[in-house]
């Protein structure tokens, strides 16, 4: 793998450092413990406090898991979920727009991982950028709809029972909202807090509340929380798209000088996207919990919880860039003349200028909202004294708009004296020769790409289960469940009825564009770029351009604004699944040879029903298609612990799993897609088979002093059915692998310059099931409070991880020849986090740092000819004060993001720049109130 090997030698040396720190911190505490008038009780609250209780449920449960709970009253550690997630051993954290948006545990990828809330399965997506994989059509949970202020626990269970429901291959997600017999009595907290980031020079606020109560000596309750969050975010970096060879774009560069011969440029790779970009984005997250409870007598308990949550905003990004890197003919990079160059060792034309460059400059503006809701109702009944039932239903539905998303591109022919230099830092510096970006006479308007879309997830749920207590060291478990999931994707183009791509078409009697033009700022601070950078440049006005050309009326300049599903029909589909599910599981609770074992063995089966609804092609017209199939699995499970002594705990878990295909890939139809440079087509398969593996877990746990932990565990699994996309790259759309008729490229490529059939551009994907592979590694957990040291130190404590994942997958071509053997992409195979924490009774403050490895996201390159695409490694760190006045009153001063860490992706084993941007750090104080 490609990456930084400075960041995993800082991995590896850290990871030893708390592995001797643990064991002299123990030694010291075991010796500590020994002395006359050690204190053997002391009264914790706060941070320590949630530790404390985390690790209390750790111990206890029979299923590897790890928690983390609020600190205080509807207060998380963090303030986003995922990033809470991220301080859990195993637990890998990407982001999006500067915060924590999805998870990997144990290397497996977000779609691996499923998510319950208040114990029903639940999916939440967005929509993010096109370098963040855009609208979220897949089986990826995302974490960033909610505040953290709205739950008090999550737990993640790393070993599967036969009670817990299939559909994981990584971990299962367990997040729980308040209720109102979690406290005693009135409770009520608010929160108010503003926020700085250092980059936007913007103040937003953020706020909570949270009201509970019981009445009727205890046995009702009720209690409602609210979370409201502004963010506004100036998001800036440096992106390529991809490198490729000027041979690739036939036919390549039309000359060469500077000592640089024209078969030596076309044969190295260059950017195809040289660019700048700008993103702003603001946006609102509002939440809210109502939970009501009532125990009529102590053999019954009945819980309805609602959740909601509304996630909206806006984003709108602004490009220059020279796309003509990117294109064929005598009008594209055939009539670039290379003037100077440098091709380093990996045949990456890293530096150059050049004539007859043509540049673009681009304004996106997208509207976003995500409003998620759920209900669900719980009855926890003792039927006897030794048999009792467990009965839930409830429904979720996250709806996420994206009514517009609209791009305006605009042109500027033949610039002279273009240059790029990728050799000085990360960020390029790209200076435009004799272009004027700021005239909008020296601009022309190429395009108008109108594409609003959506992604509806919905779940019904119903299953009961019974537990009997057969002996006092014997218990059984037995339930049904029956689940119904809908999927629904939708996306609209600019259509005349049938496929032709309209985006590059420009109606005739448009206003002049001085009329929706501004001018970008760009100060390029903290990128660190070198000195030459443009400042700033002219875009379209994209909010201006709404009014002024009635881009929502599709009647007017010749109905050039109408939209259809017709060009952009393979984001037009939906999946259906209804899963019916039964499990039978023994609790047991004995003592081996003097040692106490808990575990539990099981098996669960379940039989999935699916329906995928899609457009296929039929003689060259698209047709609607609905493809039905059935499967079923029967998955055994077993969870040991072993209590060797008080203190030494092992675990030991086997079982088989799955996960379903994700959602991307099985529609029955076909996609054909010219967008900008990019020509894809992608045939779906919805017969794909699930993921399918054998997962065995084995871990030692040592409770070496209260509230302290020092454990190891092991994992291995064998995925024996395993999912790829196969692509064949660069190739003519002309008799092209799925039978095709030409008519569709020609359709799909409209007016787009340089784009035709027989042009060998065009990358053929589809999704098919092959062998799989081994995913092993380790996890080593550290946790202690200081209370051995002296005077001050004594208040404090570290709570540590680290985790190393490998794994060995075979990624085949089109024709099922395997190209390259590499990790599963998402698995980053080394990850810490570490936070250490001070806490007297009046002062909290804790530093967090959390570090990922590179990982992969593609394997072989996007690109004809590169190993693999993928994202940097990233280092973060955040940090909290609180001082408590009395009872009631404290104030918060918190820290995120200090290292203003920079999304970075790569491009090859060479590390070719893809995608760097930064979005500063955020400071936030606030004053919290409970009574």
């Amino acid at each position: 793998m490609t990456g930084l090997n400075q960041s995993r030698r800082r991995a590896l040396r850290l990871g030893a450092s708390l592995a001797s720190l643990a064991i002299g911190m123990a030694a010291a505490g075991a010796a500590y413990a020994d002395e006359p008038g050690a204190v053997s009780e002391v009264v914790i609250s706060g941070y320590r406090s949630s530790l404390q209780e985390a690790l209390e449920l750790k111990r206890e449960e029979t299923v590897a898991s790890d928690s983390i709970l609020a600190e205080d009253i509807g207060k998380f550690p963090d303030l986003n979920l995922s990033e809470a997630i991220q301080r859990i051993p195993g637990v890998a954290l990407a982001r999006d727009a500067g915060e924590g948006r999805q998870i990997s545990v144990r290397g497996l990828g977000p779609q691996f991982t499923r998510v319950r809330i208040n114990g029903l399965e639940a999916l939440t997506t967005a929509g993010g950028t096109d370098a963040a994989g855009g609208t979220n059509r897949g089986r990826s949970f995302d974490f960033n709809i909610f505040a953290s202020d709205l739950f008090n626990s999550i737990t993640v269970r790393k070993t599967s029972s036969a009670e817990t429901e299939e559909g994981s291959l990584g971990a299962t997600v367990d997040l729980r909202t308040a209720r109102p017999f979690d406290y005693s009595g009135f409770t009520m907290t608010g929160s108010v807090q503003g926020a700085y980031n250092d980059l936007s020079g913007t103040f937003n606020p953020r706020g909570a509340f949270l009201v509970s109560n019981t009445w009727a000596d205890g046995t009702f309750g009720a209690l409602l929380s609210v979370a409201y969050s502004r963010r506004e975010l100036q998001d800036e970096g440096a992106s390529t798209v991809r490198w490729a060879t000027g041979s690739a774009f036939s036919p390549g560069f039309q000359s060469a000088a500077g000592g640089l011969t024209l078969a030596q440029v076309n044969a190295a790779y260059h950017p195809r996207f040289p660019r700048y970009d700008q993103y702003l984005a603001e946006s609102e997250r509002l939440g809210a919990t109502l939970s009501l409870q009532w125990a009529p007598s102590d053999r019954t308990t009945v819980t309805l919880d609602a959740l909601y949550a509304d996630f909206k905003g806006t984003r709108e990004e602004r490009f220059l860039e020279a796309p003509v890197f990117s294109t064929t003919g005598a009008n594209g990079i055939g009539d670039i003349d290379v003037l100077s160059g440098v091709i380093d060792a990996n045949n990456t034309l890293i530096k150059g200028t050049f004539d007859d460059v043509d540049l673009r400059v681009e304004d996106r503006f997208d509207r976003l909202d995500t409003k998620f809701t759920q209900f669900n109702l719980t009855w926890e009944q003792k039927l006897t004294e030794t048999l009792s039932m467990n009965f839930l239903a409830g429904t979720s539905r996250s709806d996420h708009d994206n009514p517009t998303q609209t791009t305006i591109t605009l042109d500027q022919l033949n610039v002279d004296g273009f240059s790029y230099d990728y050799s000085q830092s990360r960020a390029p510096l790209i200076t435009f020769g004799n272009a004027n970006l700021t005239n909008p006479a020296s601009w022309t308007v190429t395009g108008f790409r109108l594409r609003p879309q959506s992604a509806l997830n919905t779940y019904d749920t119903v299953q009961v289960a019974f537990d009997w207590e057969f002996t006092d060291f014997l218990s059984f478990k037995a339930g049904v469940s029956w689940k119904q999931y809908e999927f629904v994707t939708t996306e609209l183009r600019r259509s005349n009825g049938t496929t032709t791509n309209l985006e590059a078409t420009v109606p005739a009697g448009l206003p002049a564009l001085s009329g929706y033009y501004k001018l970008v700022d760009f100060p390029a601070k903290g990128l660190g770029a070198p000195a030459g950078a443009p400042t700033g440049w002219l875009v379209p006005d994209v909010n201006v351009a709404e009014t002024l050309l009635q881009l929502n009326d599709p009647t007017v300049f010749s109905n050039a604004w109408r939209l259809g599903p017709e060009p952009a029909l393979g984001n037009n589909r939906s999946v259906e699944e209804e899963d019916r599910g039964a499990f039978i599981q023994a609790d047991l609770n004995t003592t081996f040879y003097g040692m106490a074992l808990r575990g539990n063995f099981g098996v669960r089966y379940v039989k999935t029903d699916q329906t995928s609804v899609g457009y296929t092609f039929a003689g060259g017209v698209a047709v609607p298609a609905t493809v039905t199939r059935s499967y079923s699995d029967t998955l055994p499970s077993l969870n040991l612990a072993l209590s060797v002594t008080d203190n030494v705990l092992l675990r030991f878990a086997a079982a088989r799993t799955m996960a379903r295909p994700d959602l991307g890939n099985l529609s029955p139809g076909t996609s054909i897609s010219v967008s900008g440079s990019n020509r894809t087509v992608t045939a779906f398969n919805p017969n794909l088979d699930p993921f399918r593996a054998t997962a065995l877990d084995f871990s030692v746990e040592w409770y070496f002093m209260p509230e302290s932990l020092i454990s190891v565990a092991v994992f291995y699994k064998d995925v024996e059915s395993f999912v790829q996309t196969v692509s064949t790259v660069g190739i003519p759309f002309t008799g092209n692998p799925f039978g095709l008729p030409d008519s569709l490229a020609i359709a799909a490529c409209g007016a787009t310059p340089s784009c035709a059939p027989g042009i060998a551009q065009w990358t053929f994907s589809t999704p098919v099931n092959t062998a799989g592979g081994v995913i092993q590694g380790f996890e080593l957990s550290y946790q202690q409070p200081f209370t051995f040291l002296p005077g001050f130190f004594s208040h404090m404590g570290l709570q540590a991880n680290f985790t190393y994942v490998k794994s060995e997958i075979d990624y085949v071509n089109g024709s099922g020849v395997v190209v390259a053997t590499n990790d599963i992409t998402g698995l980053s195979r080394r990850a810490y986090n570490a936070t250490i924490y001070y806490e007297d009774e009046k002062w909290s403050a804790r530093v967090s740092a959390a570090y990922r490895s590179n990982y992969l996201t593609r394997v072989p390159g996007q690109e004809a000819g590169t190993s693999y695409d993928g994202n940097n490694a990233t280092f973060n760190v955040d940090a909290s004060v609180q001082y408590t006045f009395n009872d009631h009153f404290k104030v918060t001063l918190e820290g995120v993001n200090l290292t203003d860490e920079f999304q970075d992706q790569f491009n090859d084993a060479s590390n070719r720049l893809s995608f760097y941007h930064h979005t500063g750090r955020e400071f936030i104080f606030g004053v919290r109130y409970t009574y």
